[in-house]
């Protein structure tokens, strides 16, 4: 079996130590500001930060983002950020929690219980035989930009989104591509996008395209922003425009 165990993307770090740990000012071992050499301190609402690896993207060797794989996280990051989101979100009026997949499923169960609800709607992409192809969309990501994967609702939860202001959480938001699927996918199901709630606001793509179908802007609250980088002579910087 061949050992793959130490290979890297050419400039970028292993990620096997990210994602484990929140960390104070003081033990912060980098700089707040960039340039960045392989890693961006995220700063949450308390002041400490997490250290996230950066990546680079295949298409553009001249960028990179910031990266949080929820699942590859210590369960503690995982809730700390989940309390974040869920703080945050107080801020608006929503009856249901729902979570986008895959890495929203990981954080979705935690803010619903953060803000005393007993339970949420999970959405999915496997489909199981009584599920519907009209309770379908398709969807596509900035990390998982292949065809063919569509997002599901399973019909027998249609009545607990049906009329209902929710609030949709995911692990990220950055084209908002993932996340304009799953607003269509709860409108046509007659819910109204009340809020979204994620861990990692990137860049501001998303900013324009996460609307209702009234033209209205839907809200979206994070435990931490990121900005997407772009390569300079000392390192990364956050891109600009």
């Amino acid at each position: 079996m061949t050992d793959l165990s130490g290979q890297n993307l050419p400039g970028f770090d292993a990620t096997t130590d990210y994602w484990q740990t929140i960390v104070t000012a003081d033990q912060l071992d980098q700089s707040p500001l960039p340039p960045y050499a392989s890693s961006y301190p995220a700063k949450l609402p308390d002041g400490r930060y997490l250290v996230l690896p950066l990546r680079g993207m295949p298409s553009s060797p001249e960028r990179c983002v910031a990266s949080l794989i929820a699942n590859q996280a210590s369960m503690d990051v995982v809730e700390q950020l989940a309390l974040h989101m869920a703080e945050a979100a107080k801020a608006h009026e929503f009856d249901v929690v729902v979570g986008l997949p895959t890495l929203g499923l990981a954080f979705a169960p935690l803010v619903a219980k953060h803000l005393g609800r007993s339970r949420y709607v999970p959405l999915g992409y496997s489909r199981k035989y009584w599920y519907r192809d009209e309770l379908s969309e398709p969807v596509s990501s900035i990390t998982t930009p292949g065809k063919g994967k569509l997002l599901y609702i399973d019909p027998n939860q249609l009545s607990l989104i049906a009329g209902k202001r929710v609030l949709v959480v995911d692990d990220a938001v950055s084209s908002g591509t993932t996340m304009v699927s799953g607003i269509k996918l709860l409108e046509r199901c007659g819910a109204q996008v009340a809020a979204i709630a994620v861990a990692m606001r990137q860049g501001t793509q998303w900013q324009a395209r996460l609307r209702r179908t009234d033209g209205c802007a839907i809200p979206v609250v994070g435990a931490y922003d990121c900005p997407r980088m772009e390569r300079r002579a000392d390192g990364w910087w956050p891109e600009i425009g």
